[in-house]
């Protein structure tokens, strides 16, 4: 098993987090991951986006062509990445920012109200992680329970207060895409 991810977006949508969140998951899990950041010099409002590879065995390569999933926050993302994914893979759209639809027919893609949702639980920031749960959900990669613990192990001190909404905020995105 090899799945090639993509996580896209604005800085300070939280991007690179989530990809964060998903390879430590991954790797507490056992799995060999790569993650690579990409972002434009831009503190806020610049390109960002993530790869991760998870796999069951050595990673040959950690560059991201084709990837098998992906996740757009935002509308530049949907147009780079959406159709990027590979047939029969899975793509992840934060609707609430992407106003488009995709046309494709040969990859399940799950609309995610990502942003209108994090603003209704109190905290627009936590639209990457909704998006993260309907990923895993719809990806089946991790258990749900693998991203609770690394949001356990791995959240930064700064942010622990905010833990319980996190958590939250991977189940309502676990809910989309079909689960919970």
């Amino acid at each position: 098993m090899q799945e090639e991810i993509i996580i896209s977006g604005f800085g300070g949508q939280g991007a690179l987090f989530a990809g964060q969140l998903l390879t430590y998951a991954a790797m507490d899990h056992g799995f060999y991951v790569t993650w690579i950041p990409s972002y434009g010099p831009e503190m806020r409002g610049g390109k960002a986006r993530c790869t991760v590879v998870v796999a069951d065995a050595e990673i040959g390569s950690p560059l991201v062509r084709r990837p098998s999933s992906a996740v757009v926050l935002n509308l530049p993302s949907m147009e780079a990445f959406g159709p990027a994914v590979k047939p029969g893979g899975v793509l992840i759209v934060n609707s609430s920012l992407v106003p488009t639809r995709s046309e494709r027919d040969d990859i399940r893609i799950v609309y995610v109200p990502a942003s209108d949702t994090a603003t209704e639980m109190g905290n627009v920031r936590l639209a990457n992680v909704i998006c993260l749960g309907a990923l895993v959900q719809a990806t089946s990669i991790l258990p749900l329970e693998a991203i609770e613990q690394a949001l356990e192990d791995h959240l930064p001190e700064r942010h622990r207060k905010l833990l319980g909404l996190n958590r939250e905020a991977l189940h309502k995105g676990a809910s989309f895409a079909g689960g919970e």
